[in-house]
């Protein structure tokens, strides 16, 4: 079938991207599920770093490629051996497709799925295949999802059916944002009732790992960014200090401020100055917990007395180390009852012709969460 489609030419465009046009909406023919396969209408997709990093060649990933990883949809055509959807669920795509074998997922940490990273590394679905083609060859899926197009075809194993009462706009959130946000508080975390919390980086991300310590019962909740209005709306969603990393005194402000630092630090912000933010101001026994991907060139001094001394844990958390089929429906059923508010992340509903201007948004800032509505 013909889909309209997000495709990114080749990465490294620069800013603003209103006019370099790094995506290009196009016409691409996409194949219809094989096995373990489903075909997938997309309802809408949310604008996330993670795409930014490929557009501006932070994360490489192989070009042509179509774009888009974190959505939510409704079911269209199943392929053979899918026998546990039906056409017209709702779903939620999920970035790492979890093959159910591996070490890794036998383990319990289908985050960390092998053959789902060789697979969104090479830019193919979980068998290996690419679906997408265009006059001239194939066009590689990004991280299994390729989202930014009005259908897709994408494995079984990146699923998670979901509650057809929730609006398929706020469901796209849960499969990148929340995941990641709230699953690096209380899976990678674990955080407890009481404890003192900080988040570096006021993102998407970022503000729902600031609502997930909230709703754990965190008794101080700090916010750090860069920009004044992120630092606002933080407070706005119950934040109990904010402090700006452009000062070049924040650590210690936050350290007298919080009595020698907090205990759980959550960097978001996807840069090393902002890794290196958030464990200075860990305090002794604490935790720093990183989730941001900083460019892969990037590298951190660390002190080992510090580790040793101060019994300090430092963590990376990818996907917000979840177990997407358990973690999903769990985080909706407590966004609908009112305790994690992540609606409120939702900044502009844009149309697929506008993905560049919304990128240039997201680079400047100026946006929490863009969905694209199809």
């Amino acid at each position: 079938m013909k889909v309209k489609s997000a495709v990114l030419e080749r990465m490294g465009a620069a800013p603003p991207y209103g006019q370099s046009r790094p995506l290009v909406v196009q016409e691409l023919e996409l194949d219809p599920p094989g096995p373990g396969e489903v075909l997938v209408r997309v309802a809408a997709a949310g604008l996330c770093h993670s795409d930014l990093s490929v557009i501006n060649g932070d994360r490489p990933r192989p070009t042509p490629m179509a774009l888009g990883h974190e959505a939510a949809g409704i079911v269209e055509e199943l392929g053979p051996g899918v026998d546990d959807l039906a056409r017209g669920d709702h779903v939620v795509m999920v970035f790492v497709p979890s093959c159910g074998h591996c070490v890794a997922c036998a383990e319990g940490r289908p985050a960390l799925c092998e053959p789902g990273a060789a697979a969104n590394g090479a830019g193919t679905l979980l068998s290996g295949a690419r679906r997408l083609h265009r006059s001239g060859g194939d066009v590689h899926h990004h991280l299994g999802v390729s989202a930014f197009a009005e259908y897709a075809t994408v494995s079984r194993r990146s699923l998670v059916r979901i509650d057809p009462e929730l609006p398929l706009d706020e469901a796209a959130l849960f499969g990148c944002a929340v995941l990641t946000g709230v699953g690096a508080v209380v899976n990678t975390g674990r955080v407890p009732a009481g404890a003192s919390v900080a988040v570096i980086g006021l993102g998407g991300v970022g503000l729902c790992s600031l609502l997930a310590a909230i709703a754990a019962g965190a008794r101080e909740v700090v916010a750090i960014d860069l920009a004044d209005d992120k630092l606002a709306f933080a407070r706005q969603l119950g934040a109990g200090a904010t402090f700006s990393a452009r000062d070049p005194d924040c650590i210690e402000q936050v350290r007298e401020a919080t009595g020698g630092g907090v205990e759980f630090a959550i960097e978001m912000a996807g840069s090393v100055r902002a890794l290196e933010l958030a464990y200075g101001i860990t305090r002794r026994g604490g935790t720093t917990i990183t989730a941001g991907l900083p460019p892969p060139s990037g590298t951190m001094a660390l002190s080992p007395v510090s580790l040793v001394a101060e019994e300090r844990t430092l963590k990376g958390s990818y996907i917000g180390t979840c177990v997407p089929v358990r973690d999903i429906p769990r985080y909706i059923q407590l966004y609908r009852s009112g305790r994690l508010p992540v609606d409120r992340l939702l900044s502009e509903r844009i149309r697929l012709e506008e993905i560049n201007e919304g990128f240039d948004r997201l680079h400047e800032g100026k946006a929490i969460r863009q969905i694209v509505l199809f």
